[in-house]
């Protein structure tokens, strides 16, 4: 019974100097557009019946997500609104360190961010058509947790930028 337990004990450490290594020594490309060879990645679209400038200043409002998009659990910009910006948040389970990469008014959005064995990187773009706004929202994931779980980071990210978009428009035709 003791051979056993140590066994197992050897079996569970050596899996966490695994999983540590991994998360230390891997590194992620940041860029201002998405990994096309990312294992996973998403496009959304939505029309919403606002403005444009209603709409980026919804996104842009990063201490407030939490209030109308229940998906994230907590927001923190730490600092101004603007290229090179980091913002903490929590989201699916997941607590993201964040950078803005892209911040163009009324018309850009974008962060990348690294999670417990993931990486994504975001964009949202708003274009005004006919007194309405269409935003896409564009995501790649990549990282050792995402290998694994491919088809469940691929079915949870698209139904997450779902659920975002429908409760933007929601917050934005308020």
């Amino acid at each position: 019974m003791k051979m056993i337990m140590y066994s197992l004990l050897i079996l569970i450490g050596l899996l966490a100097l695994i999983i540590t290594c991994l998360e230390v020594f891997t590194t992620y490309t940041v860029s201002e557009s998405i990994h096309k060879e990312a294992p996973v990645k998403t496009y959304q679209e939505i029309t919403i019946d606002a403005s444009l400038q209603k709409i980026y200043e919804i996104m842009s409002d990063i201490n407030q997500w939490a209030e109308w998009h229940h998906d994230v659990k907590e927001s923190r910009l730490n600092g101004p609104f603007k290229k090179g910006s980091s913002f903490d948040w929590k989201s699916g389970g997941l607590t993201i360190h964040s950078t803005l990469h892209t911040t163009i008014p009324g018309q850009k959005i974008g962060w990348s961010g690294k999670a417990f064995g993931a990486f994504a990187i975001h964009n949202w773009s708003f274009i005004e058509h006919n007194g309405k706004t269409i935003v896409k929202v564009e995501e790649s994931m990549e990282g050792w947790l995402v290998y694994l779980m491919q088809n469940t980071f691929q079915k949870g990210l698209e139904n997450s930028l779902q659920l975002w978009l429908r409760n933007l428009k929601l917050k934005a035709e308020q």
